[in-house]
């Protein structure tokens, strides 16, 4: 490496190394240099990486806002969440944080706890930092006052969260065919009757899973029993509350449990096994969301609907840099779910 270039540590006055400095060195044009430090444009990996190098190794760093006013851009983007907790945010964040970070965008993270005005007061700080894009997620998928229209249009996803504005773009699992995935594995295991105990009414994946349950159960021919959705908490004190009006002096039982959350199935895997009643063997049981550190603890380990929440947040990336890129993305999109199979409902009894 050349001797004459400037750094920033000298003090005798002289500028600190510039983007002319690094295409110099990397003998590549100021336009190129610009595309690669920018991560914008089309370039040989190898050109990309080259760039790179040399910027790190002759300590230059790029002018925030001299890139801004250039690109009309901040390369920021925010992100405003209700989930305290992080169980369903923090997996899309990561994915999030990781997209953008490959295109040297940085992620600003808000924490609104359903409060609107503490969620007014994120957004505006976030506007103040000239955020090019902004992507609303919360701790359930149900409606929610959209946001905006904001200044200068910027783009808005929401994921795993539902805007009440046709024109918004919401990004969601497929509640009902993770459902639907779920009571077919059972009926593939020869369960014929199978319950669903789930949780409160009111949000609309409960709805949308008893839908994919009953429409699973009505295609293969085999009519709901009645007294065999029940509905209450999410809470493994439901699962057992559940079991005991399910099998507590009835003479014929499910042989197959469809739980609304992981947190309900192991509820009444513990019930069950309480009672004597082996799971798998009479009893399956698949839970929903596929929370590792609770379905894989519980006695059996639970099998569960994982709802991609990482590959829903990259789908929200994508989507959010199209968006400032200048595309028109509208509507409610559910991506698809899949199903992880524990011991609970192996075939065998066995983890696969």
């Amino acid at each position: 490496m050349s001797n004459d270039v400037p750094t920033k540590a000298d003090r005798t006055g002289r500028r600190g190394p510039t983007i002319r400095d690094v295409a110099r060195l990397a003998d590549v044009s100021i336009g190129t240099a610009s595309k690669a430090l920018n991560a914008n444009g089309r370039l040989r990996p190898e050109t990309r990486d080259k760039v790179r190098r040399v910027a790190q190794e002759i300590g230059y760093r790029p002018n925030d806002m001299a890139q801004s006013l250039h690109r009309t851009r901040s390369m920021t983007v925010g992100i405003i969440s209700t989930d305290s907790f992080g169980r369903f945010t923090l997996p899309i964040f990561q994915a999030l944080e990781e997209q953008f970070a490959d295109q040297g965008i940085a992620v600003f993270m808000c924490n609104a706890t359903d409060d609107p005005a503490r969620e007014r007061q994120h957004l505006d700080q976030l506007l103040g930092k000239r955020i090019d894009g902004l992507v609303v997620t919360a701790r359930r998928s149900d409606k929610r006052p959209a946001i905006g229209p904001l200044a200068n249009n910027i783009p808005i996803v929401y994921v795993f969260s539902q805007a009440d504005d046709p024109d918004a773009l919401s990004l969601l699992p497929d509640d009902e065919g993770g459902a639907s995935l779920a009571t077919r594995h059972l009926l593939d295991l020869g369960r014929r009757r199978i319950a669903h105990i789930t949780g409160p009414e009111r949000f609309e994946a409960v709805q949308l899973r008893h839908r994919g349950y009953d429409l699973a159960l009505r295609d293969a021919g085999i009519a709901p029993h009645p007294g065999d959705y029940l509905a209450g908490s999410w809470s493994e004190e439901w699962g057992r509350d559940a079991v005991a009006r399910l099998f507590d002096g009835k003479a014929e039982t499910p042989d197959g449990l469809f739980c609304g959350n992981d947190q309900i199935a192991r509820g009444a895997a513990d019930a069950l096994r309480e009672r004597g009643i082996d799971v798998p063997g009479r009893v399956a049981i698949v839970g929903f969301d596929n929370w590792e550190v609770l379905a894989t603890a519980a006695r059996p380990p639970l099998s569960s609907i994982d709802m991609n929440l990482s590959a829903l947040g990259r789908e929200a990336g994508e989507r959010l840099l199209a968006m400032i890129g200048g595309a028109r993305e509208t509507g409610v999109r559910r991506l698809p779910c899949t199903l992880v199979i524990r011991n609970s409902s192996s075939p065998q009894g066995t983890a696969k």
